[in-house]
């Protein structure tokens, strides 16, 4: 890939972040679990193709899977197993396109500097616990999943390390939250 290209690219998806972060700040509410149930609702036989694109795109611009989650057992009550499959296709499948994706955005240069805290990092993920470390990772809630996959992209982390401590963890994460979430909504609604 040329480095005119490679710029392009890196510029266009600052430019998605942007735009995701500036409609987030005037309008939260567009990213809430219901909005996006609604929006998923309105393409009808097509909202399970639907959510999964939603899935598989937005590690893109760094938004967070778990409203998406969320908007699917709200959406999808009676389905909760294919909210988890379906969830966990895009998700691992939004990873990959990530960390094939983030040398092309230019991160491989980013780790390719002199530092101790890089080669920390790059020792910690792709040494002999970087398995433990990205699934830690992919299960806390509190941390972006898709950082680690940029990152672990960048530092050509082994594949099937990657793929299934990501999977694993988010495995965890999302039955939590799902089966959780439809526990939670069954009792109330029988309530």
């Amino acid at each position: 890939m040329s480095t005119k290209l490679q710029h392009i690219l890196k510029w266009f998806w600052i430019s998605c972040i942007t735009a995701c972060v500036a409609i987030y700040i005037i309008d939260p509410s567009i990213f809430s679990n219901e909005a996006i149930a609604d929006f998923v609702a309105k393409f009808g036989g097509y909202a399970w193709g639907t959510y999964f694109l939603i899935h598989l795109l937005r590690g893109f611009v760094l938004l967070p899977s778990t409203p998406l989650i969320f908007a699917g057992v709200i959406l999808f009550p009676n389905d909760l197993f294919w909210v988890l499959v379906v969830s966990l296709l895009g998700i691992v499948s939004s990873s990959l396109l990530i960390y094939y994706c983030s040398d092309k955005l230019g991160f491989g240069k980013f780790f390719k500097k002199d530092n101790n805290k890089i080669s920390l990092v790059e020792e910690k993920l792709s040494g002999k616990h970087g398995f433990f470390y990205i699934l830690f990772w992919s299960f806390l809630p509190i941390v972006p999943t898709d950082v680690i996959c940029y990152v672990s992209g960048a530092l050509r982390v082994k594949l099937p390390v990657f793929i299934g401590s990501l999977f694993l963890g988010e495995l965890v994460l999302c039955s939590i939250y799902i089966f959780g979430a439809g526990f939670f909504l069954g009792n109330i609604i029988n309530f």
